[in-house]
């Protein structure tokens, strides 16, 4: 059996979450307490020396970091689907994914990380990061329904959670309404489960 360890309010952990529902792959799930610090507790630190959320646990494997641990439930339980084999559409998700880790994580993540948990950071640095990638990934799903390839990747599931968490970062999503209805194509996905703070992109408010 599958063990995620996990926050309930991680974006980092819901990506792993939100992977393992849409595979349908049998799991357990067990929140670490950050109000008690487990995450530095010895015993946690053994599974992920740095400390951080999401750990996955699969017989004798133990994985830290949401990107590895997508990328090894594509390939173990996804086919050739979520993570192709195929060198050039390979490269294609990993070049997203080195996104989500990068601009994903010093823009919206950072913002989130400020406006919701009083984090401090260079604001005005994270939101610039925050419109060119919002323009970038704009330009893109105005072209295509899926940020890597013709069809849903791990890219993509990389990319959800921050995004759909932007009240929180207090970013506004108004002016990418392709950025909206891809969020709304993942929410509609059979599996999909969110967490608290994304609101239902699949009916985005009028005007």
């Amino acid at each position: 059996m599958i063990t995620l360890y996990e926050f309930p309010l991680s974006g980092h952990s819901h990506k792993a979450r939100l992977l393992l529902s849409l595979l349908k792959v049998p799991h357990e799930r067990v929140t670490v307490s950050g109000a008690e610090r487990a995450h530095k507790a010895p015993e946690f630190l053994a599974m992920n020396p740095f400390g951080q959320v999401p750990v996955l646990r699969d017989g004798d494997l133990v994985l830290r970091d949401s990107q590895a641990i997508l990328t090894y439930l594509a390939r173990r339980h996804g086919g050739d689907t979520w993570l192709p084999s195929d060198p050039a559409q390979h490269a294609q998700v990993a070049a997203w994914m080195a996104t989500a880790a990068n601009e994903m994580t010093r823009g919206p993540n950072a913002l989130r990380l400020h406006h919701k948990f009083g984090r401090d950071i260079q604001v005005g640095e994270a939101q610039q990061i925050t419109a060119h990638l919002l323009a970038v990934l704009e330009a893109r799903l105005s072209q295509c329904d899926w940020v890597a390839l013709d069809h849903i990747t791990i890219a993509d599931i990389a990319l959800f959670p921050y995004l759909a968490l932007a009240p929180e970062a207090q970013i506004d999503l108004t002016p990418c309404p392709h950025v909206v209805a891809w969020l709304g194509r993942i929410q509609a996905l059979d599996g999909y489960v969110g967490m608290p703070g994304i609101p239902d992109h699949r009916h985005p408010p009028g005007p």
